[in-house]
């Protein structure tokens, strides 16, 4: 053994999805050196296949920082030790060196055995209680809380490629473009959102008013009417300017229909809000008949749940939306938990804080005219994610009219 070298091992799909490449990577790119001591490739497309590898950098500390950046790939030491544990001293305090999470599938070395990590989420630390370890916000963690501290025993499964035959994601990648043929693109997507609720998945729609402003709102009732849709993640804004469409015809005083503006048009989001809270609530606006139409419509008549968290540039907000953050995003993740796919759609605000929440494994797509915005929204570390630049107005009909076809 050198003198500043370690053993490492890393399983999983390592050719294919690259894992083994980007270990490489990270280990050139600073400067270290590394030997293959074992290499065994699976033979069939579902069989993993395992690595161990002598890691060597030019002195300790050196060798350190690559064992730090290759962890995040799943490499770990062949000897693993004890994951190490401190407690919180008070609430919402944790310990020096926590140990922060990545959104990849995670377990820790706990009384000699692997423990998966459950409720995985990125930028959290990892809690243990009763031999089980967790993923908790930091506004979580209370005095005494075993947290999980350093990296030693800790392992993270690197994103991997879909097992599964060709679909969206895995014929799109990982990168987003408005050159790509967006009729095709339509159709594709629609066909992931059969055979996702075929096998019984759980879809996710987190929206920002755009999609009513564009003409969008009746395709996305749409979805949710036909039961595609499991959950809708939104603030204020689509709320208030989808029950504006749906009781005066117009978003923010202009008429969809013609993008022609209503005579004291700039007063009909706030006579709609004055409205919502006169009926006490949205379901209770829909309960009364005064709301008969819409995304929010469609949620309350199927059962469908919706969570509104409020920004500080809200006007009203409505009386369904929660206004502490913390208590929103608790709620956002209840709506998520278990989703097969979430679709972002021109809401950058709720996109991240949605992506934060989910688990690498997660199918998203992300829908904006901004190219940036996508780019970002993207960059979720997982082979599933498709990013469309393109006017959610045209795009999301085209794919409402793509299911209704294929089914």
């Amino acid at each position: 053994m050198k003198k500043h070298s370690q053993e490492v091992e890393v399983n999983g799909h390592l050719i294919d999805s690259m894992i083994l490449t980007k270990i490489f990577d990270k280990i050139m790119n600073q400067g270290g050196e590394f030997e293959i001591l074992e290499l065994d490739v699976g033979k069939k497309k579902k069989d993993t296949s395992h690595a161990r590898l002598l890691v060597s950098g030019k002195n300790a500390k050196h060798l350190e920082e690559i064992l730090d950046d290759i962890h995040r790939e799943g490499a770990t030491p062949k000897n693993e030790k004890q994951v190490k544990l401190k407690k919180a001293i008070k609430d919402m305090v944790l310990p020096d060196n926590f140990y922060s999470t990545t959104n990849n599938d995670t377990w820790i070395f706990h009384n000699n055995k692997w423990v998966p990590v459950e409720n995985q989420m990125m930028d959290k630390c990892i809690v243990v209680k009763n031999n089980k370890a967790y993923c908790v916000p930091i506004r979580d963690v209370k005095k005494n809380d075993l947290v999980v501290v350093d990296e030693i025993g800790v392992k993270v499964q690197a994103p991997e490629r879909p097992r599964d035959k060709a679909n969206i994601f895995a014929f799109m990648g990982s990168s987003s473009s408005s050159e790509r043929p967006t009729q095709h693109i339509a159709k594709k997507v629609a066909q992931d959102i059969l055979q996702t609720k075929k096998n019984g998945g759980k879809i996710v729609i987190v929206g920002g008013p755009a999609i009513v402003h564009t003409g969008a709102a009746n395709a996305v009732a749409d979805l949710i009417r036909r039961g595609y849709i499991d959950g809708v993640l939104a603030g204020n804004a689509l709320a208030v300017h989808d029950i504006e469409y749906a009781t005066l015809g117009t978003s923010l005083g202009m008429y969809v229909h013609d993008a022609t503006l209503a005579k004291r048009g700039h007063r009909n989001h706030m006579d709609t809000i004055n409205a919502v809270f006169k009926a006490g609530s949205i379901p209770k606006m829909v309960k009364s008949g005064k709301l008969k139409s819409g995304i929010f419509y469609e949620c309350v008549k199927n059962n469908v749940p919706f969570v509104l968290a409020a920004s500080i540039r809200d006007d009203g907000p409505l009386p369904d939306v929660i206004t502490d953050i913390a208590q929103a995003q608790r709620e956002y993740k209840k709506i998520l938990k278990d989703a097969s796919m979430v679709i972002m759609i021109s809401t950058m605000l709720h996109s991240i804080a949605t992506g934060n929440m989910l688990p690498a494994g997660v199918k998203v797509i992300v829908v904006d005219i901004n190219q940036p915005t996508v780019t970002k929204l993207m960059d979720r570390g997982t082979w599933q994610a498709l990013g469309i630049v393109s006017d959610v107005g045209a795009f999301l009909p085209l794919v409402a009219q793509e299911v209704k076809k294929l089914r």
